[in-house]
């Protein structure tokens, strides 16, 4: 074999890993778009029931008379879905290239230098991963309806988070998404060169920050209703 061929397995290795990190990141910032949105649309339940139903009502006629009702709705969820296939295969390859990479295993772990955020960072995605899932079924297909059915999702929100399970469950998931974010925000302006020893500190700070506001964000309406604030 000549030296050439030796050379370019492991150097394609290192171009598919780049490409791979460069999916993560890019699929990445595209979920906290989504996510920051998302969260927008749900702070309007302080607005009130009609403003909360409308503002629902309103994402479904989006592109009319271009596109049939709904139709934004399902190219956005297609668009998520792509972006979530991508970014949990790009996942799964990375981390098992990097369990045959470390070899024999280590009886002690060192974790200098590495924060709780990216220590998590695996199981937390999977644990968002179930999250979303459920998410899903309760509120876009209402297949599960904790609290009872109601008609309209102003009484869907409410009616899920007078649980106190739910609210708890919903705890567990934001806080999860905040480390997930925190992290996953940081790695990807590494991944795609925005990051240099004078900008990190900055960085840093914007992660943590979006994290924070997010977890806040999400998780106000449901303590207003649990609370009584919202009804």
């Amino acid at each position: 074999m000549s030296i050439t061929s030796t050379r370019a397995v492991p150097l394609a290795g290192r171009r598919t890993t780049v490409a791979l990190k460069i999916v993560m990141a890019v699929t990445g910032l595209l979920f906290v778009a989504f996510v920051l949105a998302h969260m927008y649309g749900n702070l309007k339940m302080f607005s009130g029931q009609e403003a909360f139903n409308s503002y629902a009502e309103h994402l479904r006629e989006l592109g009319d008379p271009i596109l049939p009702y709904g139709g934004f709705l399902w190219i956005m969820r297609v668009g998520l879905i792509v972006s979530l296939v991508l970014h949990v295969a790009a996942t799964v390859i990375l981390w098992r290239r990097a369990g045959r990479a470390r070899g024999t295993r280590y009886v002690k772990k060192k974790s200098v230098g590495s924060s709780l955020s990216s220590r998590t960072m695996r199981w937390g995605g999977l644990a968002l991963l179930a999250f979303i899932v459920f998410h899903i079924l309760q509120f876009t297909t209402l297949t599960v309806q904790v609290g009872g059915p109601a008609d309209n999702p102003y009484g869907r929100m409410v009616a899920a988070f007078e649980v106190w399970w739910l609210l708890l469950l919903y705890v567990v998931a934001m806080v999860a998404l905040g480390m997930h974010l925190r992290h996953g925000i940081w790695s990807a302006t590494q991944t795609l060169g925005l990051s240099n020893r004078r900008r990190e500190p900055a960085l840093r700070l914007a992660a943590v920050t979006v994290a924070l506001i997010t977890v806040v964000g999400f998780l106000a309406p449901p303590f207003a209703v649990f609370f009584g604030l919202i009804d």
